[in-house]
């Protein structure tokens, strides 16, 4: 029920032409079984002598021109009759095929951009635990599938169902003894069938889960394939591949033996069906029990009864796969989103912040921040520093609400944060991040995403804040260098410039430089400082470090020791009390 509920919403404005294009399919197969009664007549009572049994309506046409003797006479008014059936017979095939088609494609781009906006607004401890690979194959090869059946196997399965339908009525009407030798085999078929379908969807997942775990393999091998090369990991890469390689072709291999034994054998069942009658018809036709004709349209209709039961296998294979697509997309969609703030607060923001005893568990129950309290007033600059893994980027996250505090209070210029639209709120906070993602565009592109309606001027001016307007001048065309996907053709320390000129770019009241600094060296570092602190006056600011003269400066620095605030002062302060900052410091000072 829950996938039906969910595909009408996706087919919504589509469903009565999808519908419609159904009954089309409908009036082809009943052209298409009035078709071979055009030969049967011809046989029986043109050319032969049986007596001629038509509706009353056309008997009286038939007599007005003549009756069975102009027939005979002019047998291509026969032929073309049969011609035009077929051409009608093709004509609503092809609007069930657009019509299909048509609604199914609406359906499809409905379900990519459902998918699309559930992971712009997915929560964000949801995307980290989730495999780039996973999802991408899930928003397009599992999406395809679906649309794949919408188009081509659901009809098919009304389809069947109409062409038994009529065809079975039809050789009722005719003979129904016959008939119920053509229906003998249908039940080991349907068996057959029922086996089939519950082999086969446990082996479908089983090869699309081996099919995402090989488009992640090759994902993250291509990603790092700079990482792969500096460490020499290639045959170990390779040698990963391969084994997910190997696994994806066993799993097809168990899924096309489990086909081949449904196909064998239903070809068989339908092959001895078609047989049988066709021997029983021509014993019959033989001792003048059935006339020729009979014969000819049981023949026909043999193949109308049983090849789309046997064809039903296949649909039921597809439906099989498209039932782990489309629960595999629903798995996407049933993620839990950001919740929405119809009532959030807009206010001025100009970076005055309290953390009040904070403490923030995730959802796996890990607690990286405990009992969090300091204060910071606007234009002031907070150095964090501690070990890796300690809390500060998740500190970070709590300001900027990827995740929401667990205890305590956050206020903002005298609002708590919870309050705040967060839409509103990351608006006004500015981030680069220690591995800043570059889309695989220019760099004056990439530096402009934060302010489409930048000029060109204001560019540079940001460059030059970030100490990267003079590599970039030196590269041949210069802003119009195509940066390669995730800034490949740049160095790391290029790559964090960049990304600081993008958030520069914008006036922020709040700066977040998340390690952003540590791919350069100390000059460019100081240069970078100073750039900042001239231009981004009034600016709150928070570094995040692991050297200390690039925190020196701060108004304030944080030190974080497992989840907790253990010191907290300016620089002069922190060096008096001998703790963790200080013996950091002395070691930086030794290699210095």
């Amino acid at each position: 029920m829950k996938r039906l509920r969910i595909l009408k919403q996706f087919m919504r404005k589509n469903l009565l032409r999808y519908f419609t294009a159904i009954a089309f399919s409908g009036i082809a197969v009943l052209f298409s079984i009035i078709s071979p009664m055009v030969i049967s007549f011809t046989v029986d009572s043109v050319i032969g002598s049986e007596p001629i049994n038509l509706p009353g309506w056309l008997m009286n046409i038939v007599e007005n021109y003549g009756g069975r003797e102009a027939l005979r006479e002019n047998l291509w008014i026969l032929g073309v009759i049969f011609v035009l059936l077929t051409l009608i017979t093709g004509v609503f095939q092809y609007l069930r095929g657009r019509w299909i088609s048509i609604s199914t494609e609406n359906g499809a781009k409905n379900i990519r951009d459902a998918i699309y906006d559930h992971l712009q607004h997915m929560e964000y401890h949801e995307h980290v635990k989730s495999q780039t690979g996973d999802l991408t194959q899930r928003s397009t090869a599992d999406v395809e599938t679906t649309r794949n059946f919408l188009a081509g196997q659901l009809p098919q399965v009304g389809e069947i169902i109409i062409n038994v339908t009529l065809t079975l009525i039809t050789m009722l009407s005719i003979n129904v003894g016959l008939t119920l030798y053509s229906l003998c085999v249908i039940p080991f078929i349907f068996i057959a069938s029922a086996v089939f379908f519950a082999k086969v969807r446990k082996v479908f997942r089983q090869v699309e889960q081996s099919d995402s775990e090989l488009h992640t393999t090759l994902q993250e091998n291509l990603t790092g394939v700079r990482v792969v090369k500096a460490f020499g990991r290639q045959s170990y890469e390779i040698d990963k591949f391969s084994e997910k390689n190997r696994k994806h072709k066993d799993n097809v291999k168990k899924l096309i033996d489990t086909m081949s034994w449904y196909w064998s054998m239903s070809d068989l069942l339908c092959m001895a069906q078609a047989a049988l009658v066709l021997f029983i018809a021509i014993s019959w036709a033989s001792s003048g029990r059935i006339t020729l004709g009979t014969v000819i349209l049981f023949t026909v209709y043999i193949r109308n009864l049983i090849w789309p039961i046997r064809h039903l296998g296949r649909v039921i294979s597809d439906m099989g796969q498209a039932f782990v697509a489309f629960d595999r997309i629903i798995e996407i969609l049933d993620k839990p989103v950001e919740p929405k703030e119809a009532n959030g607060l807009t206010p001025e923001i100009k970076g005055n912040i309290i953390f009040k005893n904070v403490s923030f568990q995730y959802p796996d129950g890990t607690s990286p921040l405990k009992d969090i309290s300091f204060e910071v007033k606007q234009g002031q600059t907070v150095g964090i520093l501690g070990p890796t893994g300690c809390g500060k980027s998740s500190l970070m996250h709590l300001l900027v609400r990827l995740f929401d505090y667990n205890e305590g209070a956050i206020l903002l210029d005298g609002y708590e944060l919870k309050d705040i639209d967060k839409k509103w709120l990351r608006s006004h906070i500015g981030i680069v991040l220690q591995e800043p993602f570059l889309f695989s565009k220019t760099v004056l592109e990439n530096i402009r995403i934060a302010n489409p309606k930048a000029a060109r001027q204001e560019i540079e001016n940001a460059a030059r804040t970030a100490a990267i307007h003079e590599s970039i001048m030196s590269f041949e065309k210069g802003y119009d260098t195509l940066v390669g996907e995730k800034g490949v053709t740049l160095s790391g320390g290029q790559v964090q410039r960049v990304a600081i000129a993008r958030t520069v770019l914008k006036d922020h009241p709040i700066l977040i430089f998340d390690d952003s600094l540590s791919a350069v060296d100390m000059e460019t570092d100081l240069m970078i400082r100073e750039a900042l602190k001239e231009r981004s006056k009034g600016v709150t600011t928070f570094i995040i470090s692991h050297r200390i003269n690039t925190l020196a400066q701060a108004d304030l620095i944080i030190v974080i020791d497992k989840g907790r605030i253990i010191q907290k002062g300016i620089h002069d302060e922190l060096i008096r009390e001998q703790g963790m900052y200080y013996r950091i410091w002395a070691a930086q000072s030794d290699e210095d």
